[in-house]
């Protein structure tokens, strides 16, 4: 037999491997995309301990990670039961509230959740102090009575107790992964659908489901978050098709594009009427703020309309009560566009072309996805609207500088441009943490409280009792009509000035299901199902 060269056999080996590439990639089974979720976002995370979270892409973590006693049902701001197996079964006297826990429920490393575990949650928050420890400040005492029964002892009496239980700093957190002596807030260790696999500060966040769930289980393996350092970065990977959900947050210009090319493109859009709200906080120490007629000469020449259109795209909703629209309780008292009215009411004050109001408004450059764009605006129409009777500078400034000033009374910052995403979904939330005030000084303005801490200083008797009041009334509409007195009175006297509340928005491709919004503005990732390969 012949031999064949080595040149030969060479070039015969390379046909049968050649060969053999090529019948198994026609043969091999087409691999499949992985089950888990890319999530992209360019929010950033504090930390993720719910004893000191105070920020919404760390509740929004929480939320997927962790329960609560109480939570929202799907689409919806109505209560249920979720680790309680029922409402509370409440005192006479409104103090104390016995609550039924539920028990066979393991948390994600493998320890057992019960009435114990979820008294530890709480007193481990209010033990730290954390940010927002105020939110749960109304609970004197925490007790496991049995390993199914909670006993929950006030201050004073909370109408609404069960939703401040369902807010992110409530939820139940394993006791043996946690002290009470400090903050972990690189970890998350709940009883949720997701446990943490893996957390990279901006830059990654990988969840994983969680096999030994006690709910609904997941309808996908898990979630990897990316973290984008600026909106265009997050809107090119959308695009592009690197991550299947875009959330949190675009710019106006960039939602706008996205809603007019999504048929097209068969990108979904996902949306819900959010209850954050921007707004002004007004120092009433400040000339001319101290006047209200010059404040309510403020309110009045704001074309929140126009201003929603330009600045938003329509994407934010003009508000008039510091109550976002979301609740029944929302009455427009604040007034609207009337620029007449408002150089009335500055003539009143004392002011003339030669002698106009000077004021200047303060905001962070990130306000709103593009402070600068509000504050130039905002200038501009509240000096055209007054006629000259209103001069405005704007001075950009870091948040985080602001914040470590704004109560020490300076008068830096006569207005500030801030914002406030609710912990709980009551009316309470946008009362009480705003104008509530423990103690006034000589000049009877804020020395102590919550209006100090916002750089209002507003101080008002009245305020503080009907606050208290709404706090305590169980019945709805004796409740409502104490509130609604609460609006007037803070129409009024314009220590804070309401202005848009949000649209919240999240952009997923075609091959996903269940991609909602909740009103809650929290998107859960257990009811997104891939049901085709990504494009």
């Amino acid at each position: 037999m012949r031999q064949l060269s080595l040149p030969a056999l060479f070039l015969l080996l390379l046909v049968i491997i050649t060969l053999f590439s090529g019948w198994n990639s026609s043969f091999a089974p087409p691999s499949m995309p992985s089950d888990r979720l890319t999530v992209g976002t360019t929010a950033k995370i504090r930390t993720l301990d719910p004893a000191d979270s105070d920020n919404f892409f760390s509740s929004h973590i929480l939320a997927n990670t962790t329960e609560r006693l109480y939570d929202y049902q799907r689409d919806s701001t109505e209560l249920m039961p979720v680790l309680a197996k029922d409402f509370p079964t409440v005192s006479a006297d409104g103090l104390t509230y016995t609550i039924p826990v539920r028990t066979g429920i393991k948390f994600h490393d493998g320890s057992e959740f019960n009435a114990q575990a979820m008294a530890f949650s709480l007193n481990r928050f209010l033990t730290l102090k954390g940010s927002p420890y105020q939110r749960l400040s109304v609970i004197k005492s925490v007790t496991a009575v049995a390993d199914d029964r909670l006993v929950i002892e006030l201050h004073q009496p909370v109408s609404f107790l069960p939703r401040l239980l369902a807010f992110a700093g409530a939820s139940a957190i394993s006791p043996k992964s946690y002290s009470d002596k400090e903050f972990l807030p690189d970890r998350v260790i709940g009883t949720g659908a997701y446990k943490l696999a893996s957390y990279t500060e901006s830059n990654s966040l990988k969840l994983d489901k969680f096999a030994d769930y006690w709910g609904e289980k997941p309808a996908n393996a898990g979630v990897d978050i990316q973290f984008f350092s600026a909106p265009a970065n997050l809107l090119n990977a959308f695009k592009t098709g690197q991550i299947d959900v875009a959330f949190q947050t675009l710019s106006p210009a960039q939602v706008t594009n996205l809603q007019q090319n999504a048929a097209k493109n068969d990108w979904q859009v996902a949306s819900n009427e959010g209850s954050t709200m921007l707004f002004m906080v007004l120092n009433l120490q400040v000339p001319p703020l101290d006047n209200p007629l010059v404040r309510q000469a403020i309110a009045h020449a704001i074309d929140r309309p126009l201003l929603a259109e330009r600045i938003f795209q329509g994407q934010r909703q003009p508000v008039y009560s510091m109550i976002p629209t979301t609740f029944q309780e929302y009455q427009p008292l604040f007034p609207q566009y009337q620029p007449d009215q408002a150089q009335k009411l500055l003539q009143k004050a004392g002011y003339s072309l030669d002698r106009p109001a000077q004021t200047s408004i303060w905001y962070s450059p990130k306000y709103a996805g593009n402070g600068d764009l509000v504050a130039s605006y905002l200038k501009a129409i509240l000096e055209k609207s007054s006629g000259g009777l209103l001069q405005i500078k704007i001075e950009p400034i870091d948040t985080t500088i602001a914040d470590t000033l704004l109560d020490k009374g300076t008068y830096t910052y006569p207005i500030f441009l801030r914002d406030w995403v609710p912990d709980y979904l009551d009316p309470d939330n946008f009362l009480e943490p705003f104008f509530t005030c423990a103690r006034a000084n000589a000049q009877g303005l804020c020395a102590q409280g919550n209006t100090a801490y916002w750089g209002s200083f507003y101080y008002n008797a009245k305020i503080n009792d009907l606050i208290a009041q709404q706090r305590k009334v169980h019945n709805p509409q004796a409740r409502g009509q104490l509130i609604s007195q609460i609006q007037q009175i803070i129409a009024q006297d314009a220590p804070f000035i309401p202005l848009w509340q949000n649209r919240e928005y999240a952009f997923s491709h075609k091959h996903l299901t269940g991609v909602q919004i909740e009103p809650s503005q929290q998107l859960r990732y257990q009811y997104i199902r891939r049901t085709s390969p990504s494009q």
